[in-house]
């Protein structure tokens, strides 16, 4: 091997060593057609990334500075370690190319990530784009109560998930990060005013292209998303005064949080008012309570709005059983109930309609949000059997309209034109 190319890696293990890349070049300079290159979706980006393809396993590859590199992937490592939702990093790789020394960053693909633009350009995804700002609210006030400074939030390095008709929000781009044992009032300040000026930016960009209809609120979106993230943020680290017979208010505080997600660790209680009140702050871990949960029960990896709608489940089915046996049943044997009775079998029928974009546990929430829209409109529950079989007429029908639509649109294209 010639100067050029030359590499040093430091990976994880159980992944592949990437030798076979063409390490010569920098990474913009890299032939579309090599085997493992494929082509997705990147927002836009100061520097060259690359997907690359191991025998159906996608990773991401970003060319930076060799110590940037280095330090941005002991970054993700850290919050990965938090529990935070953050791409998966793998590794970093120094290499001399013809055009000198680089780094690259390398990461898993997040499987079934929507990127900002898509959401907005596609028109099956019209309905998300209210949860965009929420999602990144959620997920900066996650990044903040674990001492993270972004440094660059922005919706270029944010990615989306679909979570039970809602979307989860993942962190990408740690280049101006730091993890700290806690953040600054002012850091966190700073962070925001960041967050603000760049999704104003990227959405009159989107308005520019012509993307975004022209009546898009833009200029609200940088209020809405402070309000949202204010009111989340009280939520979880206010600290409150009650009275010694209001200890229930702790319990409340605590179902209120883990409805929200987060799962709270301790509880900080001490007198006040010569030992007349109480004063409390809960002091939360990470947001995957239903996650971890459902996870422990069952074994299915989930998102956290997807983990919330199937537990609530399970725990409507442990009342139903436990009133028909006339006893409490375990949530743990119900939740086996659950996985062999329902999600199970149904998960075989939805097969067919799973997707690269679409998971079964994303089409399992969507039947479930079919079936209470069944049950409304009946003034009864319709049961899941009903429910599945509108919910597979249903989605053939789009399916098909979809397909008239791109036939009508490809017969527009090739239509001769007067000068033919």
């Amino acid at each position: 091997m010639s100067a050029a190319g030359l590499l040093t890696s430091h990976l994880r293990p159980g992944h592949p060593d990437f030798l076979d890349l063409p390490w010569q070049h920098s990474l913009a300079n890299w032939d579309d057609t090599f085997p493992r290159i494929e082509s997705l979706p990147v927002g836009d980006s100061r520097h060259a990334v690359r997907f690359v393809n191991y025998e159906g396993r996608l990773y991401a590859l970003k060319e930076l500075p060799p110590d940037l590199a280095q330090k941005e992937y002991s970054v993700l490592r850290e919050m990965e370690e938090l529990g935070l939702p953050v791409v998966h990093p793998i590794g970093y790789i120094r290499t001399e190319t013809h055009d000198g020394p680089c780094g690259v960053l390398v990461t898993r693909y997040l499987d079934r990530s929507l990127p900002y633009q898509l959401i907005f350009q596609s028109g099956r995804l019209e309905r998300y784009r209210d949860h965009l700002l929420d999602a990144m609210a959620i997920l900066l006030v996650q990044l903040h109560l674990s001492g993270v400074f972004w440094g660059d939030c922005s919706l270029n390095n944010t990615l989306f998930r679909r979570d039970a008709g809602a979307l989860q929000a993942y962190f990408v781009d740690a280049e101006t990060s730091e993890v700290q044992p806690s953040i600054a009032e002012g850091m966190r300040e700073h962070d925001l005013e960041i967050t603000e000026e760049n999704v104003y930016g990227a959405l009159l960009d989107l308005q520019a292209q012509g993307t975004l209809d022209a009546n898009f609120p833009v200029p609200d979106v940088g209020r809405y998303l402070r309000e949202r993230y204010d009111r989340l943020w009280d939520e979880v680290c206010r600290e409150e005064i009650i009275s010694r017979e209001e200890g229930y208010r702790i319990q409340e505080r605590v179902r209120s949080l883990n409805a929200l997600g987060f799962s709270v660790d301790e509880v900080e209680l001490a007198t006040t008012e010569g030992g007349s009140m109480l004063s409390y702050r809960v002091l939360v871990t990470d947001r995957n309570f239903h996650r971890n949960q459902l996870a422990t029960l069952t074994g299915i990896d989930a998102e956290e709005g997807q983990a919330r709608q199937m537990i609530n489940e399970i725990q409507e089915m442990r009342a139903t059983l436990s009133q028909k046996r006339n006893r409490s049943v375990p949530l743990s044997a119900t939740a086996f109930h659950w996985l062999t009775q329902l999600f199970t079998p149904i998960s075989a029928q939805l097969e067919k309609l799973s997707s690269e974009d679409v998971g079964l546990v994303e089409l399992y929430c969507e039947l479930l949000e079919h079936k209470w829209y069944l049950s409304e409109n009946a003034a009864g529950d319709v049961g899941h059997e009903s429910a599945l079989k509108d919910y597979l007429r249903v989605k053939e029908a789009r399916t098909e309209e979809d397909h008239t639509e791109e036939d009508r649109r490809e017969d527009h294209t090739e239509a001769p034109t007067e000068e033919d």
